[in-house]
């Protein structure tokens, strides 16, 4: 459904209910009898019914307006409320019949349409909701979209290509309906009918980048590399300042061995502001792989991997952070995760690996000074206690390492690995300050969560 409708039922909501009234009653003639007391009572319990409705409390809406009704059953719009109040209180079926009953009463009103069609689509009754929105796309032709959507869904796939290529021969191309059209290409298995869409595309509009690109993507997928290689380089040539052409250029560059191009398509996407950070990871990869078999091309990956440092968002660099510590080059990965911080100083997930890594690459007093700050901000997070406290035990400060641990052993909820690390440390703390009861107290818990049989 449109979002605009419902902005406009809103909108012209009274105006349209009081024209629906008056056009039955007449609130300003002069009183006939005991008519004008009828009319008053009418205009009374319609009033409620809106007021009782805009506080929710739909229960008494419907009420008030089954008395208007008894009043006077003609108003179309006394069944339109009464079908949403219903929808509301979960009454679906007298909400159905309600508003079929506005519809009958004014099949050209397309607000009591959208609703009955609406009502439809929340019930997953798509077959009435296709029958219902025929009807409205006579007064909107922007609701043959939503109807091709449920061809689509009731796997009507013929009537939805034609519904769609109906649109974009009339509107032009649109993001929400390729992807409805590639919905029923996968589900049909029809890879030759959506490639040749996608040429025709090209053909009939050569200067535009995303037809070129989708067009080299389903090549690809196709297995029919030497098209989408002609295609990439027909884009080149056509738009030689592309960024994302070279997301598919530098691999089929290399598997041409064609070096030289390949390391400069490499350092177009890394260097791209177009180009996604997950997008930008898989090329790095592609090139560290490239570089562990042809290593005289170092330089150059050095030489990328700056450009993507420098050329990156949060995101990336968190992801080379991430792929660098896979690697198991943890000093790199360490400056990665830094650099995040300096952007993002509340990312909780990054500052963990930052204390983690100093920790393992000996960085103690850095490791205790960052920690002692995370504890600040994050005061139940026994994890940083843990770090704290093993900075704290290689810096030969066993007094200050003990208490910072039994302080953050309150913080542990089942999590036995950290429990073990608590004690262990805890030992060791007790143990250089010669406390050696203490010391095998708590290296007993740790054998005993080690070994609980």
């Amino acid at each position: 459904m449109k979002q605009n409708t419902y902005i406009l039922v809103l909108f012209f909501g009274i105006f349209i209910i009081s024209q629906g009234i008056c056009a039955q009653v007449d609130f300003n003639k002069t009183p006939n009898d005991d008519l004008g007391n009828v009319e008053d009572q009418f205009q009374e319990y319609f009033y409620e019914a809106l007021k009782q409705k805009g506080i929710e409390n739909y229960d008494r809406s419907v009420e008030a307006l089954l008395k208007c009704i008894e009043l006077n059953d003609e108003p179309a719009v006394l069944y339109f409320e009464l079908g949403k109040n219903y929808n509301k209180l979960k009454n679906f079926g007298a909400a159905e019949d309600a508003l079929k009953k506005a519809v009958s009463k004014a099949p050209e009103n397309e607000w009591f349409l959208d609703e009955l069609y609406g009502f439809y689509a929340a019930q997953n009754d798509y077959s009435k909701a296709i029958k219902t929105i025929k009807q409205l796309v006579k007064y909107h032709p922007d609701y043959k979209e939503d109807l091709a959507a449920l061809y689509v869904r009731t796997k009507k796939y013929d009537d939805a290509l034609e519904l769609l290529d109906e649109l974009d021969k009339t509107l032009g191309i649109s993001v929400s309906r390729d992807v409805l059209r590639n919905k029923v290409y996968k589900a049909t298995g029809r890879k030759k009918d959506q490639i040749k869409n996608l040429e025709q595309r090209v053909d009939d509009n050569p200067n535009k980048e995303s037809n070129y690109l989708a067009l080299i993507f389903r090549y690809s997928e196709n297995n029919q590399k030497d098209k989408a290689f002609e295609a990439a380089k027909e884009l080149l040539k056509i738009n030689p300042n592309s960024q994302l052409v070279h997301l598919a250029l530098y691999k089929f560059y290399l598997d041409d061995n064609n070096t030289e191009q390949a390391i400069e398509s490499m350092k177009v996407v890394l260097k791209s502001t177009q180009v996604k950070p997950d997008a930008k990871l898989k090329v790095l990869s592609d090139f560290v792989k490239f570089v562990e078999k042809h290593p005289e091309y170092e330089a150059d990956l050095v030489e990328a991997t700056t450009l993507a440092e420098n050329h990156s968002d949060r995101k990336t660099l968190e992801e080379l952070g991430q792929y660098y510590l896979a690697k198991g080059n943890k000093q790199k990965a360490l400056s990665y995760f830094e650099s995040v911080l300096r952007l993002d100083n509340n990312n909780f997930n990054v500052l963990k690996n930052v204390l983690l890594l100093k920790l393992d690459l000996n960085q103690f007093e850095q490791a205790q000074e960052q920690s002692a700050e995370a504890l600040l901000k994050y005061p139940s997070q026994p994890l940083f206690y843990l770090i704290n406290g093993v900075a704290l035990n290689a810096l030969s400060q066993p007094e200050k390492a003990s208490g910072v641990l039994e302080e953050g052993l309150d913080y542990i909820i089942d999590d036995t690995k950290m429990e073990i690390d608590f004690y262990t440390q805890l030992s060791k703390a007790y143990s250089t300050l010669n406390n050696l009861a203490k010391a095998k107290t708590f290296s007993d818990k740790a054998k005993q969560l080690q070994n609980p049989n």
